[in-house]
């Protein structure tokens, strides 16, 4: 990363743009690729959103049961030159109009994210566009203050099917890492429990996939019915703001070979979908209330906001109990809208703005960063990769 001179900024913030953003600020395209979607937008400064496009790739893993790396990859390489044309045409501008170009860096498939790269160096060298390397999880965090101008700072749960942690956002490029996951992602956590009890997918353009197709089954159950342990509830762990959800997806498998339970029940497996919910549910509550009392000591105030994002977001249950406990605290929980809870372009476009704001540009020569804690962001600046 290296941080840009303030006049290259400047002139990059005061360029004069096409009639129809003017006086919008910087507007910038945002390419997404870390994992099974293949996405652009373009934003402006202003925070509108005047095009953007996502093809998803449900009908290519469902059959697999979860993502397969190499066949993602390969569908990233078909899809974004047309998804990256549409964008651009949906908005009706042209390359020259754009300022700045975004991509994710990482975390994510090294495949998925290289394909995202090269279409965003070659766009941006080729046109000598600044270039902003985009952290997947920052952007997430960051969607909150275009949808709803969150003011630093904040804690925000991340929570997704590929992470699930709680931060400290004391602004852009700086967050301190409160509570992770041990093993699984909640995401992926609620992906294999609808895998385990064979729930079909639902193919639709927002809010799809198994994880949305569990939370709709566990609508016609009895979370009452089939209990089970709320995670790290012991006393050696009780109070760490860690996450786990390895021991849930267990117990779901266990109780597949119980007596009392018939796979070939649509009830049966509604009530078991609602039990593994209410109590994921529960625990993502517990650890985030953890989290917010350790965020007054990191950030010396009272934080104001509570932001939850990730794809696990769109969950309506996950919702109104980080509801309850955001009023439980006297803050306000802020999501944004569901189709902007899942990756997107929208929010890599969004938190390039941000970054280009602060004079964060990177260099054409950058790479992916498969594995990227949160925290580790700051301590990138002004080094150039």
């Amino acid at each position: 990363m290296i941080r840009a001179g303030y006049r290259q900024v400047r002139h990059v913030l005061k360029r004069g743009m096409s009639s129809a953003c003017k006086d919008a600020g910087p507007v910038v395209l945002g390419i997404e690729s870390s994992c099974d979607d293949t996405a652009a937008a373009v934003v402006t400064g202003d925070g509108r959103i005047l095009s953007e496009t996502n093809r998803h790739q449900y009908s290519v893993h469902e059959a697999h049961g979860g993502i397969v790396p190499g066949l993602a990859a390969d569908q990233h390489l078909r899809n974004i030159p047309e998804v990256v044309r549409d964008t651009l045409a949906h908005a009706n501008l042209t390359i020259a109009d754009i300022d700045a170009i975004a991509v994710t860096r990482g975390p994510g498939m090294p495949g998925g994210l290289t394909v995202g790269l090269a279409a965003a160096k070659t766009l941006a060298c080729v046109h000598s566009k600044p270039l902003i390397g985009v952290h997947h999880m920052e952007a997430h965090a960051l969607m909150a203050r275009m949808t709803h101008s969150v003011q630093f700072p904040f804690v925000c749960l991340l929570a997704s099917g590929g992470h699930t942690l709680t931060v400290a956002v004391h602004g852009v490029n700086e967050h301190t890492l409160i509570g992770s996951t041990r093993d699984d992602s909640v995401g992926e956590a609620f992906d294999k429990v609808a895998r385990e009890l064979n729930i079909p997918w639902i193919n639709a353009q927002n809010g799809g996939g198994p994880g949305a197709a569990l939370e709709a089954l566990a609508l016609e159950g009895d979370a009452m019915r089939f209990a089970m342990p709320v995670p790290m509830d012991k006393t050696d762990s009780a109070r760490s703001p860690d996450f786990s959800f390895s021991g849930l997806k267990t117990h779901v498998r266990r109780l597949r070979e119980a007596a009392g339970f018939d796979m070939q029940d649509r009830q049966d497996r509604a009530d078991v979908a609602a039990a593994f919910q209410s109590t994921a549910v529960r625990h993502l509550v517990k650890k985030t209330a953890l989290a917010i009392a350790r965020a007054r000591d990191i950030l010396g105030t009272q934080p104001q906001t509570l932001v939850v994002s990730g794809g696990v977001a769109c969950n309506q249950a996950v919702r109104a109990g980080l509801d309850a406990l955001a009023t439980q605290h006297r803050m306000a929980l802020v999501c944004p809208p569901p189709q902007l809870c899942t990756d997107n372009g929208v929010m890599i476009a969004w938190a390039g703005i941000e970054r280009l704001r602060c004079g964060l540009l990177d260099p054409y020569s950058i790479d992916f960063i498969q594995r990227w804690p949160l925290d580790q962001l700051k301590h990138m600046r002004d080094r150039p990769k």
